[in-house]
């Protein structure tokens, strides 16, 4: 019983862990040291593009994160037609990950 319940903490722990290491958000200053150090574009070029796809929506939010050594900004925005879409890009590129709807 007692290898068990360690087992089971240990993989919480584990699990816990890896997924803090995947994914990290960016402050603003972070934010503003990488694009001024031309390792990210500028977060209103973002924005932009996401309004292109989704246009009339309105941006809720706007995060820089760190995954997997990569920087990727989530536009999160509500459409006209009330549905919730985030989009991913690689914050250096400008390449559209993901566009999908938000649960």
């Amino acid at each position: 019983m007692f290898k068990s319940s360690r087992y089971a903490c240990l993989v919480i722990l584990f699990l816990t862990v890896v997924s803090q290491v995947s994914a990290r958000d960016l402050s603003q200053d972070q934010a503003l040291k990488l694009r001024k150090e031309g390792k990210v574009l500028s977060s209103q070029t973002f924005i932009e593009r996401a309004l292109e796809r989704h246009p009339k929506a309105r941006l809720l939010e706007l995060e820089l994160e760190e995954k997997h050594g990569r920087y990727v900004y989530e536009v999160e925005l509500l459409t006209v037609q009330g549905q919730v879409r985030e989009l991913k890009f690689d914050a250096s590129s400008g390449e559209l990950l993901e566009d999908e709807e938000d649960d």
